[in-house]
């Protein structure tokens, strides 16, 4: 199983692979999409994504469908 440095963050799993544009974009989408989000209709931040595309709030118990890889501050 590959190792995360932290410089590398999330892409350090893929080495020296795909050129480094690539690897620090997907670092910086991982990184969005794995913090709890704040919740559009209690505004707590407790949201997590369950797949693509589906958000829970453990706040308010909402299930709800939005952005596929983190909620955009509006």
């Amino acid at each position: 199983m590959a190792t995360k440095t932290k410089k590398a963050r999330a892409s350090g799993k893929f080495g020296a692979r795909y050129g480094r544009r690539v690897r620090s974009k997907l670092s910086d989408v991982e990184s969005k999409q794995r913090v709890k989000q704040k919740c559009p209709y209690c505004g707590k931040p407790g949201v997590k994504r369950l797949s693509k595309g589906i958000w829970e709030c453990s706040k308010c118990g909402k299930k709800f469908a939005s952005d596929v890889y983190y909620l955009e501050a509006k």
